[in-house]
């Protein structure tokens, strides 16, 4: 077994001032683009993500990033506010609701996507 000190995540993205800008101004979270050009993204409780510049980028195509809320709907509201489209599936048997929520299937969720086309979600998640 190996000696873990500590851990944190990566995705890419196609345009790494676009991300920082967004990870910054729309979700206001502290970022910065250290010396290799990645952006350093620190999150709330303690851990942190990196955004990384890939020429051929294409977008994930499951969550990588869920930002723990506890008002789904004022944490939507936030979002449009800061022109981010919450209603990303439009699958009629998905079970979002028109502001992009989907209540009632486990946690409330609403998802949403980064400049780079990455899918995010905003989602209750139980503290406990």
């Amino acid at each position: 077994m190996i000696t873990i000190d500590s851990a944190f995540s990566g995705f890419s993205v196609d345009d790494v001032p676009a991300a920082e800008q967004f990870y910054r101004d729309a979700l206001g979270l502290d970022v910065q683009v250290n010396t290799m050009g990645i952006l350093e993204i620190t999150l709330p409780g303690g851990g942190h993500a990196i955004a990384y510049p890939k020429r051929d980028h294409v977008p994930a195509s499951f969550t990588i990033l869920n930002l723990a809320v506890s008002d789904i709907d004022a944490a939507v509201d936030e979002l449009n506010a800061a022109g981010v489209v919450t209603k990303i599936y439009d699958d009629p048997d998905f079970g979002t609701d028109a502001r992009g929520v989907s209540r009632g299937r486990g946690p409330d969720i609403a998802w949403f996507r980064d400049p780079a086309g990455n899918v995010l979600s905003v989602i209750v998640a139980d503290a406990g």
